[in-house]
């Protein structure tokens, strides 16, 4: 058994999606909502707040955004509220995946470039670069949040 458990974790430790500490499945590859952005090319700043609404809800003020093609962009998130809040930029499809990783795992950590997780009070940013045009996902995905409305869309116009 000792034998067993020794391997999980020499596994575990070499495994790099975990050693960097993000979910299995993480975004290595090319993600089609963008990538990375660099601040100094930042042509808008979009100030978003998580919170909890006093009739159950959880929101991100505003919960949806508009952008171009190849802006990039700074999402400076402020949680306002008195939970743990994420927000998560990414295709619709892999939202509702990680959505359901973290129901079943839900003190995953995640050091993801489209996400971000805040404790209430804190602020943080997402510095990103839209490369294809479309319709994305930001969410939180602290288990119940999503469900309780905490979601919105980004609408990306060709230039």
């Amino acid at each position: 058994m000792k034998a067993v458990i020794f391997g999980m974790l020499v596994a575990t430790l070499g495994s790099p999606a975990l050693a960097s500490g993000s979910h299995a499945g993480g975004h290595g590859e090319a993600m089609a909502v963008g990538e990375p952005g660099d601040k100094a090319k930042a042509t808008q700043t979009i100030r978003v707040t998580m919170k909890e609404t006093d009739d159950g809800k959880m929101i991100f003020t505003p919960s949806t955004f508009k952008v171009r093609k190849g802006q990039t962009i700074v999402f400076a998130i402020k949680n306002a509220g008195e939970l743990d809040h994420e927000f998560v930029l990414d295709q619709k499809d892999k939202i509702i995946e990680h959505k359901a990783a973290m129901e079943k795992f839900p003190e995953m950590e995640h050091d993801d470039p489209n996400a971000i997780r805040l404790a209430a009070g804190k602020s943080g940013e997402i510095i990103w670069k839209f490369t294809n045009d479309g319709t994305f996902k930001i969410a939180c995905l602290v288990p119940g949040h999503y469900d309780a409305g905490m979601h919105g869309d980004v609408s990306v116009a060709a230039k």
